[in-house]
């Protein structure tokens, strides 16, 4: 029992982070459990190439609720077309950028601007000064900087 109450709690340390609903967990779960390799690398693998995820490791929002909501408002394109699709997949070669009529928002400067001075994952090739990220390649386990153990999350899962 005690080792059920600890899965669970690394589940729903997880889905907050990363803002995402029990119905969508389990679809990425499932997503991750079809591909071939580690379920529990797939799943994080999954998780952070969610396009509001890809948006926040860019640097232009302090938080991933922040940065779902910039999406949501469409302030942001997907090689080129106007996305407002929060958990879209970005795949490698994907170009996300900040739209052209956002651009001038004090906001969104601001973003640009504090973009600038972090450091962006190694998946991610950010240009803050032109307001776009390309995708290199998809993010491996190590590349994560949050601390849980997707291992439990994968045995609550399989029972």
């Amino acid at each position: 029992m005690r080792e059920y109450g600890l899965q669970m709690r690394e589940k729903q340390k997880t889905r907050r982070y990363y803002g995402v609903l029990e119905k969508q967990f389990v679809n990425y779960y499932e997503e991750a459990a079809r591909k071939e390799g580690m379920t529990g690398e797939n799943l994080i693998c999954l998780l952070e190439r969610r396009l509001d995820n890809v948006v926040y490791r860019m640097g232009f929002a302090s938080s991933h609720k922040e940065a779902r909501q910039l999406v949501l408002h469409g302030h942001f394109t997907l090689n080129g077309k106007k996305v407002n699709i929060p958990s879209l997949i970005v795949k490698a070669g994907d170009v996300v950028a900040v739209k052209e009529s956002s651009r001038d928002s004090v906001k969104i400067k601001a973003l640009a601007e504090s973009a600038a001075s972090q450091t962006a994952p190694k998946w991610l090739e950010v240009k803050a000064d032109a307001m776009t990220a390309k995708v290199l390649n998809l993010p491996a386990r190590e590349d994560v900087d949050f601390d849980f153990n997707e291992q439990l999350i994968v045995e609550l899962y399989s029972k």
